[in-house]
């Protein structure tokens, strides 16, 4: 009998599948509803395991928060929370009162949450339309969500858009850049392993030897591949109305 599969030990949730919290900062969302008026950028600061810079703002004299630095900001650079704002690269509003196509990032989904997507580094939604104080963002996957208007986001696009076009160079500093995010590297594919450590594993050439859908309802064991897939297998566009006119 071989070992456990990699999917049934992540599934465990074992220490070395988990992000370590050495190198980390604080928290970063925005501040509780209400706060209003402006702020300071005291620092610009990189955190392990995260993508994007934060920068440090300090809201009053001893109190302080962390968000992603948007692109272009800088150490001393003010920065206005709430109805007072202006559309200028680092402010905080509500979606209500941001123009539509402005590009907006770390938004809110619910408001009040402090912050849960387009949070990346060089990522960016654009505030597409707004009525009946609900408002539709278009996201950098494209796809279009609709979230409450009285939820904050901070206009600009966040720092950091030029990481993936340095190469790594190294195996061991691309093993240093996944273990900080808890992400497993290397990756073994499946058919390279044995029959006895991976349900698509062995036979003469490397391929699955069965059917890559996998039922819901399967052991842990097997349970690898396409699960539970809605649909399988190319997409086959619809003809045009002239293709199908000929």
């Amino acid at each position: 009998m071989g070992k456990r599969i990699l999917q049934r030990r992540r599934g465990k949730a074992g220490i070395q599948f988990r992000a370590p919290s050495k190198g980390k900062v604080a928290p970063v969302r925005y501040p509780r509803p209400g706060s209003e008026g402006k702020a300071t950028v005291t620092a610009i600061i990189d955190e392990r395991g995260r993508s994007a810079p934060l920068a440090q703002i300090r809201l009053d004299r001893d109190r302080y928060t962390y968000l992603p630095a948007v692109a272009g900001m800088a150490v001393g650079q003010q920065v206005t929370l709430g109805s007072s704002a202006q559309i200028h690269e680092g402010n905080i509003m509500q979606l209500s009162r941001i123009p539509e196509g402005t590009r907006i990032c770390n938004i809110e989904l619910r408001p009040g949450d402090g912050g849960r997507f387009v949070r990346a580094s060089g990522t960016s939604a654009v505030l597409f339309s707004k009525a009946n104080g609900k408002a539709i963002l278009k996201l950098p996957s494209g796809k279009n969500i609709l979230v409450n208007d009285t939820c904050r986001a901070t206009v600009g696009e966040v720092a950091g858009g030029g990481r993936r076009e340095k190469p790594f160079l190294t195996a061991g500093a691309r093993h240093h850049a996944m273990r900080a995010s808890g992400r497993v590297y290397p990756r073994m594919r499946g058919i390279a392993m044995a029959v006895v450590y991976h349900p698509f594993g062995g036979g003469r050439h490397q391929h699955p030897g069965k059917s890559t859908s996998t039922s819901r309802n399967a052991p842990p064991g097997r349970k690898v591949g396409l699960i539970a897939p809605r649909k399988t297998g190319r997409k086959r566009l619809a003809r045009s109305s002239a293709e199908v006119s000929k």
